[in-house]
């Protein structure tokens, strides 16, 4: 549901994006009449967008229940964004419009960044050096338990479930390193290949 639901989101938020984009270029260029006529066609194709938005991001947002600073700065870009487009299109207000487009840009970038953000610090497991699974846990409790749960299970954000996974040791070494969906990529500069192998061991043995 959560992988579908963030597909959907990133989307929408392309196509209201590029709708409004379109709007502000027609603005900016004058084409007062082209814009009247573009803006009652697509009068109910922007209401559906503007509810899927907001309903999609609200289901991603407290489904993770994570409100980072840089997400709550995404969500006032957002909820600014769409007064301030409504009224700047409305009065032919092309410094309002021009910001409003801005400030979705600006929530998409923070979105991303916000993603890249999880992968975090290198994880220091100099404490527990030499036992493999103790390594492994302590990345995992550090980089994975937030989504997928002390016992692999919590699928939050739209995390599988760790204890009935099917993947072989080198696909799920493979899907940490370049990431998927919510879950960011974490490279050798985050986990180090002994830590990539002793997380994906200690993974192993929540299934028994």
């Amino acid at each position: 549901m959560y992988t579908g639901m963030l597909h959907t989101h990133k989307l929408v938020v392309l196509l209201f994006l590029i709708h409004y984009v379109v709007k502000l270029v027609m603005l900016q260029m004058g084409k007062s009449e082209q814009l009247a006529k573009y803006t009652k066609v697509t009068k109910v194709p922007e209401m559906i967008l503007s509810v899927g938005f907001l309903f999609s991001g609200g289901y991603m947002l407290f489904t993770t229940m994570q409100f980072t600073t840089l997400m709550i700065i995404k969500l006032v870009c957002v909820f600014a964004s769409i007064p301030l487009a409504v009224i700047g299109f409305k009065k032919g207000n092309k410094a309002l419009a021009t910001l409003a487009v801005l400030l979705i840009l600006a929530a998409y970038g923070l979105g991303e960044v916000n993603k890249a953000k999880k992968a975090g610090a290198k994880v220091d497991t100099t404490a527990v050096s030499g036992d493999a699974i103790a390594v492994g846990k302590t990345v995992y409790n550090e980089k994975c338990a937030n989504c997928h749960g002390a016992d692999g299970k919590l699928g939050f954000s739209g995390a599988k479930d760790l204890s009935a996974t099917q993947l072989t040791a080198e696909q799920q070494k493979e899907l940490v390193r370049k990431g998927k969906n919510a879950m960011p990529p974490y490279g050798v500069e985050v986990l180090s290949d002994e830590q990539l192998d002793a997380v994906v061991q200690y993974v192993a043995t929540l299934k028994q």
